[in-house]
């Protein structure tokens, strides 16, 4: 490669890199990262049994989550597994799926939003405090929003596929969001936690609550949290 080439390529990785931190800057303070303690990725309980015993959950116990169930259900959701590939099918391997957690009661973990890093396992903070009342708000009122310790917002980058998949990324997207959604539902069922898939929501009003950036496309909320006995 030429030093012309190589100067080229450097300032593009630059730029790249200041967009994405200008996007994920939390407000009033410079960005944080968290590492997430490391995935379980054996044992547990059977697929079988997680398939037959999930429901969906809208009544949550006042109990916070641990880090270390946030981290399995991010990991559920978007971890790498080998070779750069990720626990959900995606088209093209292009991934425009976005995961982010806004932590109201998590142990370990101050109330604020976080993007999921996959290639790290880390969450990076978008805005600080615990907006469950906002994202309830933009769900019309839904307590299982508000009343969650944690919810998963799962947002999509369609500009990711265009390139590939032209009139088709939204369709292909939202499919993935999907897989997503139901990779979370089985890993919350494993480790006795519960959730639901929320899809009636304002979309301005959730990207403004959990800090999305301006390509990003709220797709689900997904409060999670110790079902009611």
């Amino acid at each position: 490669m030429s030093r012309f080439a190589t100067q080229r390529a450097k300032a593009r990785w630059l730029c790249a890199a200041l967009c994405s931190a200008a996007m994920i800057m939390p407000m009033g303070g410079a960005a944080m990262d968290v590492s997430l303690p490391q995935p379980r990725r054996a044992g547990g309980m059977l697929l079988e049994d997680a398939l037959r015993m999930r429901r969906s959950v809208r009544e949550y116990q006042d109990r916070a989550v641990s880090l270390a169930e946030l981290a399995q259900i991010c990991w559920a959701a978007q971890g790498v597994v080998s070779r750069g590939y990720r626990t959900a099918p995606s088209a093209g391997a292009l991934y425009p799926i976005e995961v982010l957690a806004a932590a109201g009661r998590v142990d370990g973990l101050a109330p604020g939003v976080y993007r999921y890093i996959p290639e790290q396992h880390t969450l990076r903070m978008v805005r600080e405090g615990d907006v469950s009342r906002q994202l309830a708000s933009a769900a019309f009122g839904q307590e299982c929003v508000r009343d969650a310790p944690l919810v998963i917002v799962i947002a999509a980058v369609y500009e990711r596929l265009s390139v590939k998949y032209g009139g088709r990324s939204e369709r292909y997207a939202v499919l993935e969001a999907g897989h997503v959604s139901q990779n979370i539902y089985l890993q919350a069922t494993s480790l006795g936690l519960g959730t639901v898939a929320v899809g009636a929501f304002n979309d301005a009003a959730v990207a403004r609550a959990a800090g999305l950036g301006g390509d990003e496309r709220p797709l689900y909320l997904m409060p999670v949290g110790r079902p009611m006995k």
